[in-house]
């Protein structure tokens, strides 16, 4: 009963923690409405960074350095393409774009660890790109936020893939992806966006929520409840992710997906369920 207990507390927050992230949609839209998209990350992720320096700070190594390098890289590369794309698409439209993270997995994971694609795979992958191409406005040509989303979508696939590369260095990787997401981020928004500090209270409460709430304290839950549960039932969770970032761009933006957007969206959800179930699927 005990154990019972403790994999439905599990549940209830990770799927807390993808309502969390689909907040952030409509939150960093607002955010960086009037301020560089990444001077917000860099900002966000050094927040985080002392958050997690300070409760993780007996489980960082030096041996971690160069795997967080590579894994806080591409990160940063998610996260500046979500960012920047933010401001040439909806809110909406990022959210579901940027969840094709799970349909792109299998296809890293291949590049960097050999992994087998299955039938499933490769079917995931067509539906994904038919929702993309609808939600997107049933046009061949992408926005440039589109785009620029999907970019982060393969971004985030690939630090997915190398967190479980480098799985056996330890919880201090959570500290280094962020800190380096940080370096990066400070790097590139001093040589390119001046690095001003933020003055609206809309962008301050903008990092203030994404930075600890969304990525510091969310992380942490992550990495002390995910293990509770099997993998596969924590991807049918985060699975929810768009459609709190939907909900909430719809509460806060008020924003409104047309009817293709509506099928491309169930399309993109379809593509995230056989991915989710793939092992499933394989074995009947």
């Amino acid at each position: 009963m005990k154990l019972m207990d403790e994999t439905r507390k599990a549940e209830l927050i990770l799927l807390g923690l993808s309502a969390i992230w689909g907040t952030t949609f409509p939150v960093m839209k607002i955010g960086i409405k009037d301020f560089p998209p990444v001077s917000f990350i860099a900002f966000r992720f050094f927040l985080a960074s002392i958050i997690l320096a300070i409760v993780l700070k007996d489980k960082i190594t030096k041996d971690q350095i160069f795997p967080g390098f590579l894994i806080g890289l591409s990160l940063f590369a998610g996260f500046g393409f979500q960012v920047v794309g933010l401001k040439y698409t909806t809110a909406s439209n990022s959210a579901f774009i940027t969840s094709l993270y799970m349909v792109f997995t299998p296809f890293v994971a291949f590049a960097l660890l050999k992994s087998k694609i299955t039938r499933v795979d490769a079917l995931a992958l067509a539906i994904a790109v038919l929702g993309t191409y609808l939600i997107s406005g049933a046009s061949l040509n992408l926005s440039y936020g589109d785009l620029l989303t999907i970019l982060a979508a393969l971004s985030f696939a690939f630090q997915i893939v190398l967190i479980e590369y480098y799985k056996d260095l330890g919880l201090g990787l959570a500290f280094w992806q962020i800190f380096w997401n940080f370096i990066f981020s400070l790097v590139y928004s001093i040589y390119f966006e001046s690095l001003p500090l933020p003055k609206e209270g809309s962008t301050v409460f903008a990092i203030l929520y994404t930075g600890i709430v969304a990525t510091a304290l969310a992380f942490l839950g992550q990495v002390k409840y995910q293990p509770k549960i099997e993998s596969h039932r924590a991807a049918v969770l985060y699975s929810a992710e768009p459609v709190f970032g939907y909900f909430f761009s719809f509460l806060i933006l008020g924003e409104i997906l047309p009817f293709e957007g509506y099928v491309g969206a169930f399309l993109i959800l379809v593509a995230i369920w056989l991915e989710i179930s793939r092992e499933k699927l394989i074995k009947e």
